[in-house]
């Protein structure tokens, strides 16, 4: 399936193969009907990445006094590897989808297969969401307005 995931360190943003996660424990697999974008919260994560070390310190100093924290028990050494590991793996954009549940873990609630659900799900073409962070969608809304989309042309 493909996702979007964005490079803190660069800000890049790709477009990548990834696999369908499972539905285990209480989770749901919800296939994406639509997902929005927040022009705030996916720029902002953008232009975080794109600036330099400094410029990330300055707009989040209570990550740069936990990093500090962490000198001061861990040393330098672990901390900074620790730091450029975070900024070196690519974190998923989105977090307002909806789609229809293909799969529900065992301890997913009431939620069952075929159900139309809005989620905090990612772009991507599925989504994995715990149950508690999914509501269904009412029968009023219709189908019509949840045609299925691909993220980008085959």
């Amino acid at each position: 399936m493909r996702q979007l995931l964005s490079q803190l360190d660069t800000g890049s943003i790709t477009l990548r193969e990834v696999p369908v996660p499972g539905a285990s424990g209480p989770n749901l697999l919800v296939e994406t009907r639509a997902t929005v974008v927040s022009p705030g919260t996916e720029r902002m994560l953008v232009e975080f990445g794109r600036g330099n070390l400094l410029q990330k310190v300055r707009s989040q100093p209570d990550k740069a006094r936990q990093v500090i924290d962490k000198m001061r028990t861990d040393g330098v050494g672990p901390t900074l590897e620790a730091v450029r590991a975070k900024l070196d793996a690519p974190i998923p954009l989105g977090y307002c989808h909806a789609g229809v549940v293909v799969d529900a873990g065992p301890r997913a609630g009431s939620f069952a297969v075929g159900d139309r659900v809005v989620t905090n799900g990612p772009h991507a073409e599925y989504a994995r969401v715990p149950h508690t962070l999914a509501a269904r969608i009412p029968d009023s809304v219709l189908m019509s307005t949840m045609k299925k989309t691909r993220l980008a042309p085959r």
